[in-house]
């Protein structure tokens, strides 16, 4: 399945893709994409119906975020080693574990918008996982049982803010629009090989980024098991997975995101996004 959240900023409904590309409304069935709807029980209920017998969306509409109230964003650094290389970082022994707040988080379409100061917005194509099950202490065999789904993530950046204001990531990661996500969360069950998954972004219509999650240094099972070590996963969680090689900062000279550019990505078989960047308002 395709589930999916549609409407104005804020007051999101939930829904899905049907096999023709239609959207169909959900909130008749459940309440909203969060908690118990991402449970495997959650889902095979949802599994159970009939697409057609749901009322469908007309028009244009703005897709929201796939995933409401998400309790923790954790974020992986430095998972892919050409991107390590190409910011002069050393490949990690452990995996890099960071939180960006879940505050950030706007739909797949949503303008990004630079915070006061930035001057060095950067640009992080990746997968990210939903959590459906608790978990804690989850052998890595098991891992992939808790998982949801998978959506593409923006895991937009400001380096300044990132390196140069204590060393603390959170700082780069969590400004509000950072958190791009989506357009749908596409069901495990729809990923049978989540470590073959091709990735890209462009800025202005010039391809910067391209990957495969085949590449990464920790796989998606070793990264669920390993965080479930530190802290209790929730559902509506999500994990996102780290970046391929191409972004702004490892450019030489480096290139960083302006108002007025357009920045399109995609991860085969979840879906594309596509921002533009806008100066954010003094006093807004």
């Amino acid at each position: 399945m395709k589930l999916l959240r549609f409407g104005l900023p804020g007051s999101e409904r939930p829904g899905l893709l049907d096999e023709t590309g239609t959207v169909r409304d959900l909130s008749g069935v459940i309440p909203d994409i969060a908690g118990r709807a991402l449970s495997r029980e959650g889902l095979n209920e949802l599994r159970s119906l009939n697409p057609s017998s749901l009322p469908a969306v007309d028009g244009s509409i703005r897709f929201g975020p796939p995933v409401a109230d998400v309790g923790h964003f954790i974020a992986v650094g430095l998972n892919y080693t050409d991107h390590a290389l190409e910011t002069d970082t050393p490949i990690p022994e452990e995996p890099v574990i960071f939180s960006k707040a879940p505050s950030c988080i706007v739909g797949p379409n949503d303008d990004i918008v630079m915070p006061s100061g930035s001057r060095m917005l950067d640009w992080e194509a990746e997968v990210a996982v939903v959590v459906g099950e608790r978990a804690f202490e989850i052998p890595e065999e098991n891992a992939l049982s808790v998982v949801a789904g998978y959506l593409v993530c923006h895991d937009v950046s400001e380096r300044d803010f990132q390196i140069h204001r204590g060393g603390q990531w959170i700082k780069g990661k969590s400004s509000p629009t950072f958190g791009p996500l989506g357009p749908w969360l596409v069901t495990g069950d729809e990923v049978p090989d989540p470590q073959n998954l091709s990735l890209w972004l462009s800025v202005n219509g010039v391809r910067r980024q391209s990957g495969t999650t085949g590449k990464m240094i920790f796989p998606f099972k070793y990264l669920i098991a390993y965080i479930s070590r530190f802290m209790v996963l929730e559902p509506g969680d999500i994990i996102t997975t780290g970046t391929p090689h191409g972004v702004g900062l490892g450019m030489k000279p480096p290139e960083f995101l302006k108002p007025g550019d357009v920045v399109e990505l995609g991860v085969d078989g979840l879906g594309r996004q596509r921002q533009t960047v806008v100066q954010r308002l003094t006093g807004a």
